[in-house]
């Protein structure tokens, strides 16, 4: 199933499907590390929601609500 990078729950693995359609934004996500393909997991949300954290290539990353709802994923099955 396809769904935002930010419906995911605590400790759930997704691969990356598809970065946001704005390239300015689409481009600091690929200079993280963020490219379709990778594998994430989805550590916390902030206790107002805002930001989240997620697991990429061995560190964390930080990332606004808003840039994680356009981020496409795919859950990975256990």
């Amino acid at each position: 199933m396809n769904l935002s990078l930010c419906a995911l729950q605590p400790n759930e693995e997704a691969v990356v499907l598809e970065l946001p359609k704005e390239e300015r934004i689409a481009n600091r996500l690929r200079e993280m590390g963020l490219l379709p393909g990778t594998t994430i997991v989805f550590v916390r949300r902030a206790p107002l929601g805002d930001p989240l954290e997620i697991r990429l290539r061995g560190y964390s990353l930080s990332l606004r609500q808003n840039e994680a709802a356009s981020i496409l994923v795919k859950k990975r099955e256990a």
